[in-house]
């Protein structure tokens, strides 16, 4: 475990959680970014990650921006995010069992549910022992994408467009969020193109809408109105900013920007970009409302487009990128909610 010890040793500022569990090969980090109102929110994400460090660094990332996601969408929640290392050791029933019981036994302060590389039946094994584990993908996903249709059709009536009737929108990934996407887009309006690197899975939702199926490697510089980033992160960079020849980017994916000089880039060719903390809140808003016994969730959900709306507006005028505009809105948020108010 000394690649983990020196892997911690570098961070900074942050609450890490070490699971281990070597005769199932489980390894994995949880990062608590912040906790508001007794609980922490943030999805499981399995990768084959080439170093320790590099999977703390990446929960580090994530649980920062569920803690965004979180104030801005008006949540009583804070954000964390857990990694799991996959490698080909990793007996993943037994590995995600564990992981579960490590869960448990936080009572209720880190809540979880699924997110790239966890699969399904990885969290039915979760759920065997840990009742802070949601399973319900579809539901999610299918929340997270009536968020983004909210944020794209303000995107669009920021434009001068009505609603998405007749635009064209790229969806970069085809798994269970992108795929909730397409279909929320398509039942907007849209004309869609869709990419996936498993050609079966764009077959699949091409056929559901009547999308359009180009290659995974010409999807972001496709001729359309809106690319929706729907799967991995840091996929706009400074080289598909200049080969971008949408006027918005929109999607689902967590941390679509590779790092915030591509946000002036997009500034300065005067591409909208919603924040993906605004875009992907829909999930993280039915789960955290679920838990709290708030109905308010749709409403919340639906308030993305409004504040996509003000943010896009705010940095026109000051001539800054949404994600400072959006940052800045959402610590504002979140420091209101630790002093019990509500403005």
């Amino acid at each position: 475990m000394e690649s983990d010890s020196a892997a911690l040793d570098t961070i900074e500022g942050k609450r890490i959680l070490v699971f281990s569990e070597p005769i199932a090969g489980l390894r994995a980090f949880l990062v608590i970014d912040d906790v508001c109102g007794g609980m922490a929110a943030g999805g499981t994400r399995t990768r084959a990650y080439p170093a320790p460090i590099d999977a703390v660094h990446d929960a580090c990332q994530l649980s920062r921006a569920m803690t965004l996601k979180c104030a801005i969408a008006g949540l009583q929640a804070g954000g964390a995010k857990m990694v799991v290392m996959d490698h080909p050791g990793l007996s993943r029933a037994d590995a995600f069992r564990a992981l579960g019981r490590r869960v448990q036994e936080l009572g209720g302060l880190f809540q979880t549910a699924g997110d790239l590389g966890t699969t399904l039946e990885d969290l039915a094994h979760m759920a065997q022992t840990t009742r802070f584990v949601r399973t319900n993908e579809r539901s999610l996903a299918a929340a997270v994408a009536r968020g983004v249709r909210a944020c794209a059709e303000a995107c669009a009536a920021t434009r001068g467009h009505a609603d998405l009737r007749d635009l064209r929108v790229a969806v970069q990934g085809c798994g269970a969020i992108g795929a909730a996407v397409a279909s929320a887009l398509a039942d907007a309006g849209a004309s869609l193109h869709v990419a996936d690197l498993d050609p079966a899975a764009a077959s699949r939702v091409a056929k559901a809408t009547g999308a359009r199926v180009v290659e995974p490697d010409g999807i972001l510089s496709a001729d359309v109105d809106i690319v929706a980033p729907c799967a991995t992160g840091g996929v706009i960079n400074g080289e598909s900013v200049e080969a971008l020849r949408a006027w918005a980017v929109c999607g689902a994916a967590n941390n679509i920007l590779a790092d915030e000089a591509t946000g002036t880039l997009l500034v300065q060719r005067e591409v909208l970009f919603v924040p993906d903390f605004i875009a992907s809140a829909g999930a993280v808003i039915v789960g955290v409302c679920e838990l709290q016994g708030r109905d308010d969730a749709e409403s919340l959900i639906q308030q993305l487009g409004t504040t996509t709306r003000e943010v896009l507006l705010e940095a026109a005028a000051e001539g800054t990128a949404t994600t400072v505009v959006a940052q800045q809105r959402a610590e504002y948020m979140r420091q209101a909610r630790r002093r019990g108010t509500t403005t």
